[in-house]
């Protein structure tokens, strides 16, 4: 494994488990929004999954990392989609934290995708 895919991965994670924390209220008061907690922590879990299973050096390594990438676009993707039609938190936060969260999955998706022979 390359360190700046694991570094990105790493980022990506913590990202996930930050945003997750505020929603629970735990880092910021008014972010309060149980559903994306949930899904924001899940998100993270599974990304750091991602990040274990470069490290391992096995055959499917880059297959497990691309369906963590895959995984966490698709529930970004859910959750801009939310905040769009105007469910769950509406806050200049939620926009920045879904556009940077989305723009970090999708390098992290090219990446990998361009790394056939590699994990990184």
């Amino acid at each position: 494994m390359r360190p700046a895919i694991a570094i990105l991965f790493l980022v990506e994670t913590c990202l996930y488990a930050v945003a997750s924390l505020t929603h629970a209220g735990l880092i910021l008061e008014g972010h309060e929004h149980r559903q994306a907690m949930i899904a924001e922590a899940v998100i993270s879990v599974a990304l750091l999954l991602g990040l274990i299973s470069l490290s391992l050096e096995r055959p499917w390594n880059r297959t497990a990392a691309i369906s963590a990438q895959s995984f966490a676009l698709l529930g970004t993707l859910v959750g801009a989609f939310t905040i769009a039609v105007g469910v769950g938190p509406q806050t200049r936060l939620d926009y920045v934290t879904h556009a940077v969260m989305i723009l970090l999955l999708v390098t992290g998706l090219i990446w990998l995708a361009r790394k056939r022979n590699a994990p990184g």
